[in-house]
């Protein structure tokens, strides 16, 4: 039986991230509002993120994390802060740039999978096996690469225990993913801190050739070459777009959804994709995964091709026609819209309440019932209540120590302690003992992890080091410019000998210096 592929699906805000579940996608990436690379999408807070959670695993999708920015020195303690919270969560994966990141996660966040991040350009083979010394699970590899090489390197990906993903589906970037600074050139926005201002979309003056928009690519789509990507071994398929809308990404992975189950149900492909042209396009093209790249690529409009396409392909003999098919367009796309939204609306994700029913006399173990809306258990203090102590079990008391279960896919609700004899005693290590059985029980058998402190950098050392002066110079008649002996002379070597290979090996032998 063939390995069905995954499909990924992108999730730029809640009611996003619920129409790729409802579409079937077996994965959504999304971003919360800080440390991500699409600050424009409106992406989700970390209590929504629980309450995605729950609802994702519920219907069999998984979760990843985009922290797929380049860290700057200022934003470490905020990031020690959120990584201390998401290694006790059931996020499925983060995805990763910086390199830094990398370091912090497989030293102090281990039980947290990395995925390496698009914006770091994964075309050849050191860079998979490098990935993989720094603990990465899975790549994206760069959308640049056609089919051989991606079936090469994720041949190679596998021998060293990661995962390949491609994208398949949304917007192509004129430049290589990650090492773009056209946007922080133009207008100051670097498209590495999540700021891209898409400049290749932009009107410029027109050229010769008559085009205004000379830098804008059409949309990728591989919609069709589904079979030569499960021959390469691929394990991931891709969707861009967190800045688009729910009906975008319901219509869209619910397009590949049908295309996967009929190639690997029925082995065989839907030839129809009419479904994608009706939601944001700029026309589609496959020409890097074929390795076709040509002016073929480009179109001379950034916005919706959808109503050209239509008039493509039934080729209207009047406006009036023209006109109707629009219109019924615009209805056939407010009733997905409609439809979508009555669907995702009865999806929750509000946290799950929790009621804890404390009780215990002295001399007996403690005991907490703990019920949600789907199940009950019962924690037991290994150690028996006593009548003195540091601090008495009180409803405040409790509520405190046990705070951090409002950081998982629950939150107390209810904290009931009217079978809790009064003025009794347990130690703070055994309180915090309980607490951590409760955690491992609600995440679903994980075990919690202590949170760390921010690494410190070790202190310089204060050794004063005298100053000296680098010269560089390229020329023979430079050579007495500095007699210092605290100067260190640098020679510029020409980027041709000419045949004079042996007079730069009598000058620097004549001159150690």
């Amino acid at each position: 039986m063939k390995k069905k592929i995954e499909l990924l699906a992108p999730g730029g805000d809640v009611d996003s991230i619920k129409a790729a579940i409802l579409a079937g996608a077996n994965a959504v990436f999304c971003g919360l509002d800080k440390f991500n690379a699409r600050n424009r999408a409106t992406n989700i807070t970390f209590d929504n993120l629980q309450g995605i959670l729950r609802l994702a695993h519920k219907h069999s999708c998984e979760v990843f994390l985009t922290l797929n920015i380049i860290v700057v020195e200022s934003e470490i303690p905020a990031l020690i802060t959120l990584l201390n919270k998401l290694i006790n969560t059931s996020i499925d994966g983060v995805i990763v740039q910086d390199f830094g990141m990398f370091y912090l996660l497989s030293n102090y966040f281990k039980g947290l999978k990395t995925h390496a991040s698009t914006q770091l350009t994964t075309h050849n083979k050191g860079q998979v096996q490098f990935l993989s010394q720094l603990a990465a699970t899975r790549v994206n590899l760069s959308r640049e690469l056609n089919i051989n090489e991606i079936k090469n390197l994720t041949s190679i990906g596998h021998k060293n225990n990661v995962l390949s993903e491609v994208f398949v589906h949304g917007s192509y970037c004129l430049s290589f993913s990650g090492i773009c600074y056209m946007s922080s050139v133009h207008g100051g926005k670097s498209g590495n801190r999540g700021r891209c201002s898409q400049p290749c979309r932009d009107k410029y003056e027109t050229i010769d050739a008559g085009k205004d928009y000379p830098l804008n690519l059409k949309d990728n789509s591989a919609y069709f070459d589904l079979e030569e990507l499960n021959n390469a071994g691929v394990d991931s398929l891709k969707i861009e777009g967190r800045i688009k809308e729910f009906e975008y990404v319901y219509t869209v992975v619910n397009s590949w959804k049908k295309q996967i189950d009929s190639f690997y149900n029925h082995n065989r492909l839907i030839n129809d994709n009419s479904d994608l042209h009706k939601v944001f396009n700029r026309d589609f093209s496959n020409a890097f995964l074929k390795g076709e790249i040509n002016k073929n690529m480009f179109i001379d409009n950034p916005m919706s091709n959808s109503i050209q396409h239509l008039s493509d392909v039934n080729i209207y003999s009047t406006d009036e026609q023209r006109k109707d098919a629009q219109i019924k367009l615009h209805e056939e796309k407010e009733e997905t819209r409609t439809f979508v939204k009555n669907e995702i609306n009865q999806f929750d994700i509000e946290k799950a309440p929790l009621t804890l029913t404390v009780s215990g006399k002295c001399g007996a173990p403690l005991k907490i019932e703990v019920k949600t809306t789907e199940t009950s258990f019962v924690v037991l203090s290994e150690i028996n209540l006593v009548d003195v102590g540091k601090e008495a079990l009180t409803h405040k008391m409790l509520l405190k120590r046990l705070k951090s279960l409002n950081d998982t896919e629950y939150y107390i609700d209810e904290l009931e302690i009217e079978n809790l004899e009064s003025d009794l005693y347990l130690p703070f290590k055994e309180l915090t003992s309980i607490k951590r059985r409760l955690l491992f029980i609600l995440n679903n058998s994980k075990e919690f992890v202590d949170p760390i402190d921010v690494p410190a950098l070790k202190k310089q050392s204060r050794e004063k080091i005298p100053p000296t002066l680098s010269v560089l110079i390229s020329s023979q008649n430079d050579l007495q410019i500095c007699n210092n002996p605290a100067t260190e002379l640098y020679f510029q070597i020409p980027n041709s000998f000419n045949n004079k290979l042996d007079e730069f090996v009598d000058l620097f032998s004549k001159n150690r210096n």
